[in-house]
Formats: structure tokens, sequence, C-alpha cells
């Protein structure tokens, strides 16, 4: 095993209440790719700034190796001093780096360099600062929620970017599916405390459940002995009682552990208010056009969204998704074409752009509209901080600013707001961001059981999958030209219909170009193609790697199959798993690249 390049052990840090870190530890070596996961507000991002050494622990122990070098990707950019973004880019690189990634980097986030940093919008900042933190491959990158304001097509790329990325990871997100790609080890943060499993995300909610359970049982247990304790203290002899004053103290020492456990945060508990039914048809687009000079936004579109509905918007930044939905809900006009709402709509919306809440304002403020101390729920009269105890927020924080919250608090905050208030259609544009997992667990279940309608904006694939019954995404994904497309189901089911389409689409071209090929080949004036001697080697060898891929897979499952291994040593249980994973996805490749080879082998030999 190799030494750790970063280590922290024991740390503890308090801002004078209950102590947000206390014993937590964090361990990374080369090559290790971390998810650290925990509840919103459980200390997360002030445990990667200590690893950063922005913040300062009040105890323990912090060790950086000396010849490391460490990037943290900051959640506000200072762009001070730089009128670009190029040259803001460029100044995270260290002596000997390639300034060409900075060039490779911003292209692929959407950027050109030339931007005047002062005119960013939220999403643009996260682009350039990713491009400043990844472009010297630096032996640690801290990243705090990397995935926010980015959309699919960058998502996508940036997993693969850090999937081959030489730098440890450890990297805070609310993304599921990015996380289960990227990850092969995770830190849970709970209750100031760390656990570590050295497995990627995909393994770790089952293994929270049961960890949790143990403890629940655990914690019976003690509840029972001292039910004993209790019995025999007051039903037992006078005298053995006198002399068996360490008994007594284990019985007090018991009591304490008992009282001072602190479970785990509880779940938020909320449902939507009800709202009368709306009509049968919620919206009637036909044919609607959206145009901002010679750029066309929307062509050609129609739709029909029927009560029960749940819609989502997927696409690239910049593709109108935002337009679409305004058009769509009647906030904004058709150049062309007609939009036709149904009848009784009450619509809640959830807005992204969380820097609309007034920072001042205090929670119960905002939740109550400044009514008093009492806001409507279901028809119901409710004091404001019962309702804030349903979504984990604490009596006292009533009174407190917004501006106080973190990003995922202020999320939760707008989420009671939103749900407070009846409706039938649901208006969600990136409603994911800053949720924790089990926040977002809750949002599926309430997106998934309302009764209503739902339209949601999102870069969520795992959410959207979990979620809604039909998308809507354009029709050419890479460079969207306003023409877009509704597809049955998720967002793993339109990869697959697209795929579908494009695989017909190359048959029918085919079949097309056979005739020409027949009649060149008739008249004598066409040459035949053949197989070039790199695809002839890979079509006689690659049978040999499959083979021996194949044997290396049959040679660790014989090895695994033993049911004590795990048990007995983990870390040989972890590792041979690890291997697997990469074992069957280069056999998938190799048997892939092999397939395809044979069908142009097969095709050219006629």
């Amino acid at each position: 095993m190799a030494p750790p390049i970063l280590k922290l052990d024991d740390i503890f840090l308090s801002f004078g209440g209950a102590p947000l870190l206390a014993g937590a530890s964090l361990q990374v070596e080369p090559g290790d790719k971390i998810c650290l996961v925990g509840r919103n507000g459980s200390g997360k991002s002030t445990l990667l700034k200590i690893a950063a050494g922005m913040v300062e622990a009040q105890s323990g122990e912090v060790f950086r190796h000396p010849s490391s070098t460490v990037r943290y990707l900051e959640q506000a950019p200072d762009f001070a001093g730089f009128s670009m973004v190029q040259a803001y880019a460029e100044a995270g690189l260290g002596p000997g780096d390639d300034p060409y990634r900075v060039v490779y980097l911003l292209s692929h986030l959407g950027l050109t360099g030339e931007e005047d940093p002062n005119t960013l919008s939220g999403g643009e900042s996260r682009r350039a600062a990713l491009a400043r933190v990844l472009a010297p491959e630096p032996d640690i990158l801290l990243l705090d929620e990397p995935t926010n304001h980015l959309d699919l097509p960058t998502i996508e790329w940036l997993e693969g970017e850090l999937q081959k990325t030489r730098s440890a990871l450890v990297l805070i997100s609310h993304d599921r599916r990015f996380l289960e790609k990227v990850s092969t080890a995770t830190v849970w943060l709970d209750r100031g405390t760390s656990r570590r499993l050295d497995r990627g995300f995909a393994h770790f909610e089952a293994w929270r459940d049961q960890v949790l359970e143990a403890e629940e049982l655990e914690q019976h247990k003690l509840g029972k002995a001292i039910e004993r304790e209790e019995h025999w203290l007051r039903y037992g002899v006078t005298a053995r009682r006198k002399r068996n004053m360490r008994r007594l103290g284990e019985l007090q020492t018991m009591r304490s552990q008992y009282r001072g456990h602190k479970g785990p945060q509880g779940t938020v508990q909320a449902a939507i208010s009800d709202a009368q039914e709306s009509g049968k048809l919620v919206i009637e687009a036909e044919k609607i056009t959206k145009s901002f000079g010679s750029r066309a936004i929307v062509t050609p579109f129609s739709i029909r969204v029927h009560r029960g509905d749940c819609i989502g918007l997927v696409g690239p930044n910049g593709a109108g998704k935002t337009t679409l939905l305004r058009m769509l809900t009647g906030q904004l006009s058709p150049d062309s074409g007609t939009i036709k709402l149904g009848t009784n709509l009450e619509i809640a919306t959830l807005d992204q752009k969380r820097e609309d809440l007034d920072p001042e304002d205090t929670l119960a403020n905002y939740l109550t509209d400044g009514r008093g101390e009492n806001l409507l729920v279901n028809g119901e009269q409710r004091h404001v901080t019962g309702y804030m105890k349903e979504f984990l927020f604490q009596p006292e924080q009533a009174r407190t600013p917004i501006k106080s919250l973190s990003g995922g608090e202020r999320a939760r905050l707008m989420l009671a707001r939103i749900l407070a208030r009846p409706a039938n259609l649901l208006i969600l544009d990136e409603p994911t961001n800053d949720l924790d997992i089990e926040t977002l667990d809750l949002l599926q279940e309430i997106v998934a059981g309302f009764p209503g309608t739902v339209i949601l904006v999102s870069h969520d694939r795992d959410f959207l999958d979990r979620t809604v019954t039909s998308t809507i995404a354009p029709a050419v994904p890479d460079a969207p030209d306003g023409r877009w497309i509704e597809y049955a189901g998720g967002y793993t089911d339109m990869l697959a219909q697209r795929k579908g389409a494009l695989e017909e689409r190359r048959k029918a071209e085919k079949a097309a170009e056979k005739p020409k090929t027949q009649e060149t080949a008739a008249s004598g004036g066409g040459s035949k193609s053949k197989l070039s001697f790199k695809q002839k080697f890979a079509l006689d060898n690659l049978p040999k790697e499959i083979a021996k891929a194949e044997a290396e897979i049959a040679k660790r499952e014989l090895v695994m199959a033993d049911a004590n291994l795990f048990t007995r040593d983990p870390a040989a249980f972890n590792r041979l798993a690890s291997e697997m994973e990469k074992l069957r996805a280069s056999l998938t490749k190799m048997e892939e690249e092999w397939l395809e080879l044979e069908m142009l082998r097969e095709e050219l030999e006629g």
C-alpha cells in the first residue's frame, strides 16, 4: 500500500454550538478517487477546505506530502486582477505545466478564454474555475459540487476526464450517476465523524443502511442491559449492592452512553399541498416557434400535456430549455403557433436562481411571506417552527438570516416554501442542485407520486430516469438547431431511442448506396475495398486477447467465490472487485471492436 499523500486525523471543529467535526478523518493515497458524502450541513465542504489548507481545525493532525500539489475548486472564484478568463485559468499552472491544457479544457467547457470575468454567469464562473484546477493535473484534486450549473454533455465529458486523470480525487456531489462512474472509494461524514468504504458510491447506500441497522441494534441491546442492571439495583440483596460499587459505576456509565447517543439526522417529512384537480388537458402547443435574431430556439414544435404527465427537458446550456419551458407555461409568447393552457391550473415554480433569495430575510419571514408566525399548509394553520422541523431546521433558526445557510440548506428552504403552496402543476428548474442524497430521494418520491402534472429541467440523469414519463431533447444534441423531439421514458430510454434511430438511418443510407456500388462493380469502374493492415492484425489478434481476459476474470471469480474472503481480507476482496470491473470493461470494448471489424470484413467480401 502506497503511503498517503494527504491525511487528516481526528479533526475537531466547532462554531460555538455542537461540534461540526468531532474526530473526522480522511486519508488520500496516489490514484484514489474518493467521494465524500453526508447530509447537508454535516461539514463536507469544511473538511475539504481543511484538506486544502483554507480552514484551520481546532485540533487534530493534518499531513500533506511536501512534494504534492493540491488544487481546490472554489465555489466563488476570485477573478480580481484578471482581464480575461484564459489568464485566470493559466494562473493555476505551475512550472513545467502545459499551457495548451488550458485551451483544451476551456474549449470543452464551452468557453473561448477571451470572456471578461466580470460579465460571467454563475455557470460560466464554475467552468472557468474547473479549467484552472484541472489544467495543472495536480497530485490531489479537491472538487466541491463540480457538476453544478453544467449541462449533460459537459458532465459526461468531465466524467471521462476524471476517470482517466492521474490526480487523486476527493469530490462532493449530489449527482448519483456521476459519483457511481467516477468514484472507487467512499467516505461518509456523519454526526461529526467519518467512515470509509473502499468501494465506489454504487455500493454506499446498502452499506450505510447496514451500519445504521447495526448501530440501532447495539443501542437496543444497551437499553436492555440498563433495564437488567436497574432491576438488580432495585431488588438485589442490600449488602451485595453496597459491596458491588463497581457494578453501580458501570450502570451509571451505560446510562450516560445511552443518553448521550446522537442518532442519525432525520429525514425530511413532507408532501405537497393538495389543490383542486386541473382539467384533463393541461397544455396544448401547436407548431410553436421562437427565434432571437437569426438564431432559431424553437422550430415548429407541437405537444399535448395531460394531467398526470411528468415531462423532463434536457439539453446543453443555451439550447433553449428555459425558453421552451416559459412558452409552454404561458410566460412567453411564441413567434408563431398557438399555446392553450387547461382549466383550473394552480402553478408552483421552483427556480434554480437561488441568488434571488434576500440574504437578509429570516427563514420564518421567507416561509410565511411576512405574515406573522403561521402559514397555511393543506388548509391547516401551522406554526412556522413546527413546519420548519419537517425540513430539518431547528426552531432557533427561525430568526436566522438566509445568508448564514449553506447551499443545500437554501435548496431545502425553497423546497419547504413551494410544498406549502397548493398546486396541480409543478414547474421545477434544476431542482436537484445542492440537495443531499436523502432530500433528493424525498423529492423523487414527491414528483413520482404527485397526482398533478410536472414539467422539470434537470441535468441529473438518475433523477430523470426515476421520475419522468417522457423527455424532450434537441434533435441534434451536439449542435442544437431549434428542433425538439419528445421521447417516451427517462434519460436512458431517450439515449436508447436515439441510438436506434441512428442505426435505422445508417441502414437506410447503406441500402441507398448499395445499388450504386453494384452498378460501379458491374461496369468495372471500381476497385474492391479491403481491410487495412492494422484492421487485419486486430481481427486476428483480438480473439486471443478476449480469451486471455475471460481467463483472468474466471480466475478472480474463483477466488471471490470464497464466502469468507470479505470478512477475512476486505482489502483483497476490494482489490479483486476493482480488477474485475476493469477487466469486464476491457472485455466489452474488445468484443465490440471485434464485432465491428468482422461485420466490416463480411461486408467487403460480399
